[in-house]
């Protein structure tokens, strides 16, 4: 019971749980927002569902439907997710990657300082 105990407790497991409710409910959101493009260009194009539409008796119209649904969901999923992800990534590395660094920089000017000789340039 103990190593169950360890195995809730101390691995990922609560954190991953976390990430699966919030990334359901995130799913839920992107499909309304899917649905509510879905209905204006079906609105625009004069056909408020494209699942209806059955030229010569093909139903051509759910694999039209499933096509936009997955370009405005990959769509949705890249502009509000991926790129406001990257840019936080990208703004916070820079300055972690500056104090780095300053500390390098520092430790090299102190080893030369103790050793007697002059620091090397790095330009």
């Amino acid at each position: 019971m103990k190593g169950f105990k360890n195995f809730i407790m101390e691995g990922n497991l609560v954190e991953l749980a976390v990430a699966f409710v919030m990334a359901a409910a995130f799913g839920t959101v992107v499909k309304a927002f899917v649905q509510i493009i879905l209905d204006l260009i079906g609105k625009a194009g004069g056909t408020p569902n494209f699942s209806g539409y059955l030229p010569g008796g093909v139903h051509v119209g759910a694999f039209i439907t499933a096509v936009v649904a997955f370009i405005i969901l990959a769509a949705v999923v890249y502009f509000f997710v991926v790129k406001p992800y990257e840019a936080a990534k990208a703004h916070f590395s820079k300055e972690e990657d500056a104090e780095a660094t300053e500390v390098d920089l520092l430790t090299e000017i102190r080893d030369a300082l103790r050793g007697g000789a002059a620091p090397q340039q790095k330009f």
